[in-house]
């Protein structure tokens, strides 16, 4: 809204111009999600308590009984920030901005459904694997079409290390971005068992995507990197920023011991966005890299329970996902979280070393 007011007068005004720039609009985007999450957070807290938004802490598993109460919910302030500073900060006559918009508010939208069964309405299952499963891919599919129809994307698939190996999967690479995308949006989900556990390494992804995203949309950069360039697609840079301000507006609450938890709102909003991001870049396979914590966790629970089942009943964690495994070791949860940030960071170096590995 300020660049679609203040850009078109740069002309007249050479001060303005600054608002023409991405980076400098990123930048203010990331700050101003950061203020809202950080001034509203208390009231959203309140208000959460007050509707009796308690977090259910199940019995088997790690001891987290004193965690019992604590407001969940709380995504819906990572959506409120991000839509507002996207809103305030972003081209809003960029379709792409519009598109990851749709995915991150509608796979909220899941999530909101889901949480409100399951908290408010009382019913612990929430929704079903498959009703889930099912609205989650019509938000995908329907983004990904409407992504499919610009003229200046493919549905060419980046491979990393290999400068001119560009298959094109054509119509199936539809559904290959819908499995991207729910995919990144339930392991976001699975990981989200510790405080700050999820929004941490979130916040380092979408960071390392940002980078990728500007570089895809800057025609000199992406032709010196040897990656696809789409024009408008930097856009969309300002809403990672929004997106990381938000984390860390959150995380200022959700730090150890908890305020408020992110819920299923928050956690499917912000890997269904990073899921789109990464498809955005053409860099739907390096996401295994850049989003590694994300793949860990749901390996083990994949790991886990087809072990269970093949071999009637054995284990091969302590617990799945993963982080209750080591917490079962006797690890302290705020070690866990810690180490597992700090492969989050090494693990994006690696995905942005690629860019010249090619």
């Amino acid at each position: 809204m300020i660049y679609n007011i203040l850009a078109p007068l740069a002309s007249e005004v050479g001060v303005l111009n600054v608002f023409r720039y991405i980076t400098f609009r990123s930048v203010w985007a990331l700050l101003t999600a950061l203020i809202i999450s950080i001034l509203f957070g208390p009231a959203m807290i309140r208000w959460l308590q007050r509707i009796k938004c308690g977090q259910y802490i199940q019995e088997d598993g790690p001891k987290h009984q004193a965690k019992q109460g604590t407001p969940t919910m709380g995504g819906i302030m990572i959506i409120i920030s991000v839509v507002v500073s996207t809103l305030l900060w972003g081209d809003l006559t960029n379709i792409y901005v519009w598109l990851t918009m749709l995915v991150f508010v509608g796979f909220g939208a899941v999530g909101f459904a889901d949480d409100y069964t399951k908290v408010i309405r009382r019913q612990n299952e929430g929704l079903s694997a498959k009703s889930k499963f099912f609205w989650q891919c019509l938000v995908a599919g329907a983004a990904l079409y409407l992504l499919i129809q610009q003229p200046a994307y493919s549905t060419e698939l980046s491979v990393p290390f290999f400068k001119n190996f560009n298959p094109d999967l054509g119509w199936f690479y539809l559904p290959f971005a819908m499995i991207v995308m729910v995919g990144a949006s339930n392991a976001v989900n699975l990981t989200d068992g510790l405080d700050g556990l999820a929004i941490g390494p979130m916040i380092v992804a979408m960071a390392c995507f940002a980078i990728f995203i500007y570089v895809s949309g800057h025609a000199q950069m992406a032709e010196y990197l040897a990656i696809q360039n789409i024009q408008g697609i930097g856009e969309v840079t300002v809403f990672c920023g929004a997106m990381v301000g938000a984390g860390l507006g959150f995380l200022w609450f959700n730090a150890h011991p908890a305020q408020v938890f992110m819920g299923d709102v928050g956690s499917l909003s912000l890997g269904g966005a990073l899921g789109f991001v990464a498809v955005l870049a053409k860099q739907e396979l390096l996401l295994a890299i850049v989003g590694g914590v994300f793949v860990f966790e749901t390996l083990s629970v994949i790991l886990q329970v087809g072990y269970f089942k093949l071999t009637g009943g054995k284990r091969i964690f302590m617990m799945a996902p993963l982080h209750h495994h080591f917490e079962l070791k006797g690890i302290p949860e705020s070690k866990i979280i810690v180490r597992f940030w700090i492969l989050s960071i090494l693990m994006a170096l690696m995905a942005l070393s690629t860019l010249k590995l090619r």
